[in-house]
C-alpha cells in the first residue's frame, strides 16, 4: 500500500517546513504537500509531527572489509550500524578487504559477499594501484562509483601506493568517464620522511602527531593540482581529496577550484571536527588514523572551510580492526592500526559540534546527504527529500542527548573513541524506501533489504 509521512519540520529544498510526503508502493516519493494531510484509508500514516525528518544520510566513506577481513568489519554488521545512525546508503571503499576492488573479477568477490547482508544500500568504490590502468574503464561499466588511490602506503600490502606517473595514466583513462579520482592525500615530502624527536615516547600522542605532519598532506595535494593542471580535461575530470585533516590545505584548495579551474571537490571526518590532539590520552591509540588528528585551531579552520564551501562533505571513515591490531594495552601509537571507527553515530556527533557554533541542521543535512549523493554520483535518486528520490529518511530528536555505550555502537568491534561521550541528537528511526528498518526501541529489524548499486554512474 502506497503512504504518507508527515512532519511539521521536513527538510525540503533546504529549508524546514510541515510537510507531507507521499511514498508509492515500490519506495519513491511521488508528491510533497505543505502541511500535514489528515489520515486516509488507502494510506498508510506515518506521523513524526513531533520530530524533526531528513533525508537519509549517505555516508561515502566506509571501510566495510568482507570478503577476507570480515573479523575487522562485514556487511552484515557494517550496514546494521549504519542503519543505527540514519545512514541509508554506504559506499564502500576499494581496500581493506582481501582482494581489494581493483578488478571486475575482485569487484565480483565483493557482491557475493554482500548478497543478502545489506540491511542499506552499498555503493562501491574501486582502486587505483600500480599497473591496473586497463581495469578502470571496465570498472566504471560494471558500476563502481569512483577510484581511491593512495600516495603513501596504505598499510595492506594487497593495496600499494601509487606514484606521479600512475596518477597521470589514471587522469587520462577517466578525463571522459562519469567517475571521480579519489585520493589519499599523504606524500613523503622532497627533503624526506619526518623524524621523531630522540625524546619521543610511542605512547604519547604527540609523537605520533610529528611523524604524520602538515606537510605531508600539502605535499600531496599540491602534487595532484600539478599533475591536475596538465591533463586536458582539467575541468571536466572529477578528483577529490579524503579525509583532509591539515588546515594548511586549505588555501591550495580554495586556488586549485576558485582559480584553477580545476574540479576538485574534499571531504573531512566526524573525528576531526570533534576532537583535538590536546585532548588525547596517551596510550589513547582507539584515536589513532592517518592522517592525524591535529590541534583545536586547526579544527577551528575545518569548520569554518566547510562553512566557506571548501571543503563539501562529511563522512565517517569507518576504518575498524580487531581489538589486538589497535593495541590498547600497550599503546603504541606506530604499532597499532590506524582507523577510527564510528559508522552509525556521525549525524549525533555533527550535530552536537555544529549546535555548539550556531550552525544549522540544514548544513549538517547537506554535508552528510545531499553532497555526499552527489559526490557518489546518486544525487537525483538520494540524499533530499523530493519528488521522484528514494524515500529514505531518518526521525531526528535534535534536542535529546545519550551517551554511547557498548549498548549503542552496532559495528562488530567495539573499539572507539566516541564511547562514553555524551552526544546531542537521537536518531530514533531510519526508513529506507520507505520502509522502518531501525527504531531506537528495538534496534535494527525485519529481513535485510539493502540494494547492491551497481547502475552505472553517469555524471
Amino acid at each position: 500500500m502506497a503512504s504518507v509521512f508527515v512532519s511539521s519540520r521536513v527538510l525540503v529544498d533546504g529549508k524546514f517546513v510541515a510537510a507531507s510526503i507521499f511514498v508509492s508502493e515500490n519506495g519513491k516519493i511521488t508528491d510533497i504537500q505543505a502541511g500535514i494531510v489528515k489520515p486516509s484509508a488507502n494510506l498508510t500514516y506515518y506521523d513524526h509531527s513531533d520530530k524533526t525528518l531528513l533525508p537519509g544520510l549517505v555516508d561515502s566513506h566506509v571501510h566495510l572489509n568482507e570478503p577476507g577481513r570480515t573479523e575487522w568489519e562485514g556487511f552484515e554488521t557494517g550496514t546494521k550500524a549504519a542503519a543505527s545512525g540514519g545512514v541509508t546508503t554506504v559506499i564502500d571503499m576499494p581496500l581493506n578487504a582481501i582482494p581489494p576492488t581493483t578488478t571486475v573479477g575482485n569487484l565480483h568477490a565483493k557482491l557475493d559477499a554482500a548478497v543478502s547482508q545489506a540491511w542499506v544500500d552499498v555503493g562501491f568504490w574501486g582502486g587505483v594501484i600500480p599497473g591496473n590502468d586497463k581495469d578502470l574503464v571496465p570498472l566504471v561499466d560494471t558500476g563502481v562509483r569512483g577510484f581511491k588511490c593512495f600516495m603513501i602506503e596504505s598499510g595492506v600490502d594487497e593495496f600499494p601506493a601509487v606514484e606521479p606517473m600512475h596518477i597521470t595514466k589514471a587522469m587520462d583513462v577517466l578525463k571522459e568517464q562519469p567517475s571521480v579520482l579519489m585520493f589519499h592525500a599523504e606524500m613523503l615530502p622532497p627533503e624526506g620522511e619526518a623524524k621523531v624527536t630522540d625524546s619521543a615516547q610511542p605512547i604519547a600522542y604527540s609523537s605520533f602527531l610529528c611523524s604524520r605532519p602538515d606537510s605531508y598532506e600539502t605535499t600531496a595535494i599540491e602534487t595532484i593540482v600539478d599533475l591536475a593542471q596538465k591533463c586536458d580535461k582539467k575541468d571536466t575530470l572529477k578528483l577529490h581529496i579524503v579525509h583532509i585533516s591539515s588546515a594548511d590545505t586549505l588555501p591550495i584548495l580554495e586556488h586549485a577550484q576558485n582559480e584553477l579551474g580545476i574540479n576538485l571537490t574534499a571531504e573531512t571526518c566526524f573525528h576531526y571536527l570533534a576532537f583535538a590532539s590536546e585532548n588525547i590520552p596517551d596510550k589513547g591509540t582507539h584515536y589513532k588514523c592517518c592522517p592525524p588528528i591535529r590541534t583545536k585551531a586547526n579544527q577551528d579552520a575545518l569548520w569554518a572551510a566547510l562553512q566557506a564551501g571548501i571543503l563539501q562533505t562529511v563522512v565517517s571513515d569507518h576504518s575498524p580492526c580487531t581489538p589486538a591490531l589497535k593495541d590498547l594495552e600497550v599503546g603504541d601509537f606506530f604499532k597499532s592500526w590506524g582507523g577510527v571507527s564510528g559508522l552509525g553515530l556521525g549525524l549525533s556527533i555533527l550535530w552536537t559540534e555544529a549546535s555548539k557554533r550556531g550552525i544549522g541542521l540544514d548544513k549538517v543535512s547537506e554535508w552528510t546527504s545531499r553532497n555526499t549523493a552527489r559526490h557518489a554520483g546518486l544525487l537525483g535518486r538520494k540524499g533530499e527529500i523530493a519528488i521522484g528520490y528514494d524515500a529514505d529518511f531518518v526521525v531526528f530528536d535534535p534536542e535529546k542527548e545519550f551517551i554511547v555505550t557498548e549498548q549503542k555502537i552496532h559495528f562488530k568491534n567495539k573499539i572507539s573513541p566516541y564511547k562514553g561521550l555524551t552526544l546531542k541528537g537521537l536518531v530514533e528511526k531510519t526508513y529506507l524506501r520507505g520502509n522502518c528498518i531501525y527504531t531506537v526501541e528495538d534496534g535494527v529489524g525485519g529481513k535485510p533489504n539493502g540494494k547492491l548499486i551497481l547502475e552505472k554512474r553517469t555524471a
